[in-house]
């Protein structure tokens, strides 16, 4: 992951636990490979979001 994880995930950087968790699950639901078949701008954008997450 090369950028910022609290940009990818939309929060400011001194957002709280359940405000990251919030963000995550809400673009995770959005962007889930499932959700939009064929759409690699969204799976790359979704890897990007769990990696942040995952930091």
């Amino acid at each position: 992951m090369a950028g910022d994880p609290y940009k990818e995930l939309g929060v400011a950087r001194g957002a709280g636990a359940d405000e990251i968790k919030k963000a995550f699950r809400k673009l995770a639901k959005d962007l889930h490979p499932d959700k939009n078949p064929g759409d690699k701008a969204s799976e790359d954008r979704f890897k990007r979001v769990t990696a942040a997450f995952d930091i």
